[in-house]
């Protein structure tokens, strides 16, 4: 068993004697308040900040998370306060412990959403001193490692709660060695059965690749020392986990992926493996479309390397990564590689990359509506696969596999995503759901008017899109609301002679009361979102002055707005007469005045609002038109052409033909109002080959 004596003298070749002593002080006061406490598996308890230490030291991480580690626990399980650590051992400890210490004083409705509050709150502590999340790493590690006295459900609750979180968060820091026993072990807990099988059938693949791998490695070796290039070639092997999850997700065989031979050469320098590279390439052929620079673009996590996949003796495919030695242990190691905590110097580009991400984090935290839509969010942006493409000005840009557009223009700011309204790829129009490729340069083109749509979060991947996104639409739909139930509340209660503005402190109050809210601004959301019908809630309003007034109309002034909808069964238009009606949920929702849907609505007057357009209305309103045309050749580029003359839109076209002669064409375009919509049909009729024209609505 580790001794803090044995901790001592590996931590003598990297730090101070004082440091050393103050590990040892943090050593023995963890000591004393976890006296008598025992692990599960029967040891004292002082056994597992130790071990939490000796992995931190293993990394050469700095005295004080050396403290942390020692006393993580302290805060959670001893009651020993916040205050107490502090006045020990000073601040920057104090702060290191509490950020690694759970939320324990506080009853969760359910464990996942327990786990979302506490990683958020590890997510604040982090934005402060990236430490945290090492010190948090090393101790789910010593908590794997020690997996097995646990009871099933527990063991495997923990073992999910690892691949889902903590191995995508080792990956993102670039530290793969914890990555890969996170997940190995992690898969072994959670399904034991199956890593058992592919654990024999790995040992058995094993013994019969020996020979063509001792194969490969002597012709590499042969052709690098031929160029004069000096060089380690190992042979590598791929873990449990990884050959699982590619089975699983590429649906490929034991022996499909096993079939691949992978193989990493490690150079002294950048230019040795460009030469590296050609003279392998010279060896055997190498597959074009599955070559990667990780070095001239690092990956997000600091990551880099050459891949490249070559086609070797009897066809079989070799994988090659080549880097320097500097590069592999960035890979294995990732930020703790070589770590040297100071908090004035100028910090390494991994640190700044680590603390960018945080950064990423903490403003996803800031727009998530609860810890659960936060942990969504991360595990979104935890995903390992990568596109990198370029702005204008030529900065490479990180996003997700499978990331849009409007992922790139929220990656680039906030502010560009809300309103971005259209892009370019590589200078030409692109529809804003394309996936991005890496390499391409993406051109964000903005409008002062625009809003997110809603529709994006249909395409979006980046956790930081989706929050951003969901955080305006709700701040938006509040907002809304709000001035749809002023609007709709003012005008019912005007039709009684009341003046919402003249009610008095204790009208006011009476009526909150009633409809049981804090606020008018939640009484007006409530009658805006369709909860509450503003007759009902008038009715509740008393007043001597109060008298029956015909209704007045509300003005509908723009297409756009979340709690005012437009039919689609009837698509009214500015122009037409229209009525209105409060639908739970969606605020407002207006129909033509003749439309079949709202029939049982007109028995129930109190449900109907009186709507009618301002005289400035703006927007651009979809609406139907039936065509039925002579069949001939280019009849709808001649329709698309006249529409387009009249500024309008086609949304869209749908062609249903009648007889060899005649064919019905549906439009739906935008138009806006009765007077634009009657040039167009205009323009139309003057078509030979158009026998009718008709505006479809229910």
């Amino acid at each position: 068993m580790q001794t803090i004596d044995a901790l001592a003298h590996q931590l003598s070749s990297y730090l101070e004697p004082a440091q050393i002593n103050l590990v040892r002080r943090a050593y023995l006061y963890a000591e004393q308040a976890h006296d008598g406490q025992k692990r599960r598996s029967g040891d004292p308890y002082i056994t597992h900040p130790l071990a939490v230490a000796v992995i931190l030291s293993g990394m050469h991480m700095d005295h004080q998370s050396l403290m942390a580690a020692m006393l993580h626990d302290v805060i959670e399980d001893t009651g020993i306060a916040k205050v107490a650590l502090g006045d020990q051992f000073g601040d920057t400890v104090a702060d290191l412990v509490d950020g690694v210490s759970k939320l324990t004083q506080i009853e969760f409705e359910s464990q996942a959403e327990k786990q979302a509050e506490n990683f958020q709150k590890m997510t604040l502590a982090m934005s402060r001193d990236i430490r945290v999340i090492l010190v948090k790493l090393a101790d789910r590690l010593h908590n794997m490692r020690t997996l097995g006295v646990m009871p099933p459900e527990k063991k495997r609750r923990i073992a999910r709660e690892t691949l889902e979180i903590y191995a995508p968060i080792a990956h993102r820091l670039g530290m793969n060695d914890m990555r890969i026993e996170f997940e190995n072990r992690g898969f072994s807990a959670m399904h034991p059965l199956r890593a058992k099988r592919l654990k024999a059938a790995l040992q058995s693949a094993r013994g019969n690749r020996k020979e063509l791998v001792d194969q490969i490695n002597q012709s590499l070796q042969l052709r690098l020392e031929s160029e004069h290039i000096n060089a380690l070639v190992i042979g590598r092997e791929k873990h449990l986990y990884s050959i699982y999850t590619k089975m699983r997700s590429k649906k490929k065989s034991f022996k499909e992926i096993m079939d691949v031979y992978a193989f990493r050469i490690i150079v002294d320098s950048v230019d040795t493996c460009y030469r590296t590279l050609g003279a392998i390439h010279n060896l055997y052929k190498p597959i074009i479309s599955e070559f990667k620079d990780y070095i001239a673009i690092p990956k997000t996590n600091g990551y880099q390397s050459l891949h490249t996949v070559l086609v070797g003796m009897h066809g079989v495919p070799i994988e090659v990564q080549i880097r320097t030695k500097e590069m592999d242990e960035m890979a294995n190691s990732g930020i703790a590689a070589h770590w040297l905590y100071k908090a004035n110097d100028n910090p390494n580009a991994s640190h700044l990359r680590a603390r960018q991400w945080v950064q990423g984090l903490l403003e996803m935290q800031q727009r998530a509506g609860d810890s659960l839509e936060f942990i969504e969010n991360v595990k979104i942006d935890l995903f390992p696969d990568e596109v990198y493409v370029f702005t204008p000005k030529g900065r490479i840009v990180e996003l997700p596999s499978g990331a849009t557009p409007v992922d790139f223009a929220y990656a680039v700011h906030t502010d560009i995503g809300n309103a971005c309204v259209a892009c370019r790829i590589n200078d030409r129009l692109a529809p804003l759901s394309q996936p991005l490729q890496s390499g391409q340069k993406v051109t964000i083109i903005t409008a002062s008017s625009a809003q997110p749509n809603p529709s994006w979060l249909n395409f979006v991947t980046s956790g930081k899109a989706r929050s951003a996104i969901r955080h305006f639409l709700k701040h938006q739909r509040h907002h809304e609301s709000i001035d749809l139930g002023r609007r709709l509340l003012t005008r019912s209660l005007a039709d009684r002679g009341i003046d919402l503005q003249n009610l008095d402190k204790d009208e006011r109050k009476a009526l909150l009361k009633e409809c049981g809210v804090n606020s008018l601004e939640s009484l007006f959301e409530d009658v805006g979102l369709g909860k509450r019908l503003p007759h009902a809630v008038a009715n509740l309003v008393q007043s001597e002055n109060s008298k029956a007034n015909s209704q007045s109309p509300l003005m509908i002034e723009s297409s756009d707005g979340m709690m005012i909808s437009f039919a689609r069964c009837c698509r009214p238009i500015p122009g037409d007469p229209i009525l209105g009606h409060i639908s739970a949920g969606k605020g407002l929702v207006v129909h033509h005045d003749t439309c079949r849907n709202i029939a049982e609505l007109r028995e129930n007057p109190e449900k109907i609002s009186i709507v009618n357009w301002s005289p400035d209305v703006k927007g651009e309103f979809p609406v139907d038109i039936r065509v039925e045309v002579e069949s001939g050749r280019g009849i709808i580029a001649n329709l698309a052409t006249r529409i387009t003359e009249q500024n309008a839109n086609i949304e869209q076209i749908q062609v249903h033909e009648r007889d060899a002669h005649n064919s019905v064409i549906n439009l739906t375009i935008d138009v806006s109002g009765r007077v634009h919509l009657a040039n167009i049909i205009k323009r139309l009729k003057s078509l030979r080959s158009v026998i009718r024209i008709s505006r479809h609505r229910n």
